[in-house]
């Protein structure tokens, strides 16, 4: 059952059986955020028979497999584990961690060189922290926070979905998530478990009207990764529905919030370096990355135009936006609550429109709503089928990824 105190104001139709009981946030007796945030689970006696147990096994297999398998292929190959591990931007977090940011941009032939300004500071930061309080070493750091922050982050979601839409729900979209193709990255040195983790608890705080603890998540996740953007987008919609219909200006914590770590990066990031482009010009040289609108169209086309031209990376972000356009339309037919449904179509647009990302395996995790629809209204041999399919893709990308430099992630 739902815990008192919890309010559906803004969720979609279709909310469980067990939040029949839930009361509006602003009635007496609303809990604390400590209590709260252990709702969000239930009961730690249950947690066995919760929801939250099958994802989390999926996710610890697929970590265990993930590294059994580099530890083989390291003994094979006489790699050592590490260099396998850290590889893509991995290695970019671990210089942030190591030596900070450049105080100017570093040139070439007039260009501007990929270097760690790239990288936004919490996760870099984190490292840094943490390697100073616990004698290991920083990719050890590294990997170990990101494969931490990984299983936060699928529970968390785990928790959004059941929330909504009840138990099973919730339990069937912590193990699609967990093994899903994009969640090879928890086995890499990237930030993303971060991010799924403040934005899948912050869309559970925009539903239970806690603005201030939507806005100060969403301020954690932009000064994270730019995507986070689409949260604050998120707030905004929310915050809009509830000023209409309640006048409940509070709300603007939120959207105000939200985007604020981002926004301290850039203006830190200019001040550090006196250029106020410092951020845009790497994004455009050093990693020739920037937005597009027309490039998933471009993607579409080359694809439309010959089937067996695309390369290995057009292959896959052909695959990745079908996936997506299915999962658009199935969150829209369900009908998902307001603010999780812009987030999700606000980050796959996000990714859609920038060149060269596009809608891979890793962004469309990011966009998780998408992936949760799937979860959502099929049957036990439909579910079975996607999770067994989502497995083998997820071994495919992990393989392709730690083994090979044919497509970044």
């Amino acid at each position: 059952m739902a815990e008192p105190g919890r309010t559906t104001v803004l969720a979609g139709p279709g909310a469980p059986e067990e939040d029949g009981r839930s009361r509006d946030a602003t009635e007496p007796g609303r809990p604390r955020l400590g209590a709260w945030l252990l709702g969000v689970a239930g009961h730690p006696a249950t947690i066995v028979r919760s929801y939250l147990f099958w994802p989390a096994i999926a996710y610890v297999v697929a970590r265990v497999a993930t590294f059994g398998a580099v530890a083989i292929a390291s003994a094979w190959t006489g790699r050592g584990i590490g260099s396998t591990l850290n590889k893509w931007d991995g290695t970019w977090f671990l210089r942030a961690a190591d030596t900070g940011w450049p105080r100017h941009l570093p040139m070439s032939g007039g260009h501007v060189l990929a270097n760690p300004i790239a990288f936004f500071p919490v996760y870099p930061g984190l490292i840094r922290l943490v390697d100073h309080l616990v004698p290991l070493s920083p990719l050890t750091v590294e990997l170990l926070l990101t494969a931490m922050t990984g299983l936060s982050g699928t529970l968390a979601i785990a928790g959004l979905a059941r929330r909504t839409w009840g138990r099973e729900v919730g339990r069937r979209a912590g193990v699609l998530i967990a093994v899903f193709p994009g969640s090879f990255i928890f086995s890499l040195g990237y930030s993303e478990g971060i991010t799924l983790t403040c934005t899948a608890l912050g869309l559970l705080a925009l539903i239970e009207r806690r603005w201030w603890v939507a806005g100060l998540l969403g301020l954690v996740a932009t000064a994270t990764t730019p995507v986070a953007l689409a949260f604050a987008a998120s707030c905004l919609v929310a915050s809009g529905v509830a000023i209409r219909s309640r006048r409940e200006w509070r709300s603007l914590a939120a959207p105000a919030l939200a985007p604020l770590g981002m926004v301290a990066y850039l203006v830190w990031i200019w001040r550090h370096t006196g250029n106020l482009m410092a951020w845009r010009l790497t994004e455009r040289d050093g990693w020739h990355s920037g937005p597009s609108i027309v490039y998933p169209f471009r993607v579409l086309w080359r694809f439309l135009s010959d089937p067996l031209a695309p390369t290995l990376t057009g292959q896959i972000l052909v695959a990745g936006t079908v996936v997506t356009v299915i999962g658009v339309v199935r969150a829209v037919r369900q009908r998902q609550p307001l603010p999780v449904l812009a987030y999700g179509i606000a980050a796959a647009l996000l990714a859609a429109c920038s060149a060269p990302v596009g809608l891979r395996p890793r962004f469309i995790l990011l966009a998780f709503p998408i992936v949760v629809s799937f979860a959502i209204g099929v049957s036990r041999r439909t579910y079975a089928f996607l999770v067994a399919a989502s497995a083998l893709a997820l071994v495919a990308m992990t393989a392709l990824e730690l083994t090979s430099w044919a497509v970044f992630p």
